[in-house]
């Protein structure tokens, strides 16, 4: 079973590469069970690389953890040691998440991410038990000498998110859904709001609502929450939809396609993700946020033993988070294409300073 799914996985990543596939997902020995049948003289070797552990939602999102899950892909490949990935428990505990990473760390794996704020806390914890391990934390900032805290400008994306969002509009109102109301998720509404604002010079109404107040109630994995949501966007007149709600988004997605009005993505480039395949032409764009690309430029920095620790800003000038250009309509709007590059530029100058809140 094991050679089977390493082949079918490298297979797959050659066929979409930087798209984890919904099929992986359903791929009958998960993350968890990876451990077994490897010999002894594997751990010996020290051939133990990057292990993830996923926040809610997990693999088969589409969007933030399947991103995480394409950057664990290119550095198995490419360093050929042993990874681990790991999905969380319905309802889990920091403590749950504190012995998911002591594990790890006990285990060899070396760096262990944590992908999403909700480990903060248990990281925090743990970190210091294991001062040889490096630990990286996505989307939160966690103290600590071996720890290296991958933030993004998701801001800067969702500015340009709004631009293409008041260039595509007809009815000049614009919907953002919001998976959970909390601060990482204003970023994506400040920059989106600022970018509509600028762009339409207050002519374009933005509607917006949060999924939930905490992400327990399900705001990140709930695709009903997000298309009803969606759908009320719509009746309003809404005719562009921008979410940013992990798992829920799909619902969102799915509910612009019905109504034919544009959704814009997250996180991936989701017109390009096979599960949302019957939607894509209805994905006017996504506002991209490399986080394979920080998972694997930590997975990179240990193997090169100068591992990154502290604070690492992903932002639009190390292209760490842009807008996907990849649906043939984004180049038929007019106008479309040229303000985003413009506001790409000035966001890079500086001249154009995007709120996060």
């Amino acid at each position: 079973m094991g050679n089977f799914k390493m082949r079918r996985i490298s297979k797959l990543t050659r066929v979409a590469v930087g798209v984890a596939s919904l099929a992986l997902a359903a791929t009958a020995c998960g993350g968890t069970s990876s451990e077994s049948g490897s010999g002894g003289d594997e751990t010996a070797g020290g051939d133990k690389g990057l292990a993830i552990a996923y926040d809610i939602g997990g693999k088969g999102d589409q969007s933030f953890n399947d991103a995480a899950y394409a950057g664990l892909e290119k550095a198995k490949k490419e360093f050929g040691y042993k990874t681990q990935d790991i999905e969380p428990t319905e309802g889990e505990t920091d403590a749950d998440k504190e012995q998911r990473l002591a594990s790890l760390a006990k285990q060899g794996y070396n760096p262990v991410i944590g992908v999403g704020f909700a480990y903060g806390p248990a990281m925090e914890a743990v970190a210091k038990d294991y001062p040889d391990t490096t630990f990286g934390i996505v989307d939160s900032v966690v103290e600590g000498d071996n720890v290296a805290s991958l933030v993004f400008a998701e801001q800067e994306a969702s500015y340009l998110a709004g631009v293409a969002a008041a260039k595509a509009t007809k009815t000049n109102t614009v919907g953002f859904v919001g998976g959970v109301d909390i601060p990482l998720i204003h970023k994506f509404e400040a920059g989106y709001k600022q970018g509509v604002e600028d762009t339409s010079g207050g002519k374009v109404k933005v509607i917006s609502q949060y999924l939930t107040q905490t992400a327990e109630e399900g705001g990140f994995s709930s695709p009903d929450k997000g298309k009803a949501a969606a759908e009320g966007q719509i009746e309003k007149k809404a005719d562009v939809v921008y979410q940013a709600a992990g798992l829920s988004g799909q619902g969102v997605i799915e509910a612009a396609a019905k109504a034919k009005v544009w959704a814009i993505g997250v996180d991936s480039d989701q017109y390009n993700q096979e599960a949302l395949a019957s939607y894509k032409n209805y994905i006017l764009t996504s506002a991209l946020k490399d986080v394979g690309g920080a998972v694997y430029a930590l997975a990179k920095s240990v193997e090169d033993g100068k591992p990154l620790t502290g604070t690492q800003t992903f932002d639009l000038k190390v292209d760490g988070v842009g807008l996907s250009d990849t649906n043939p309509e984004y180049a038929k709007i007019e106008g479309l294409s040229a303000a985003v590059d413009k506001a790409k530029e000035e966001i890079i100058a500086g001249t154009i300073k995007v709120k996060t809140e």
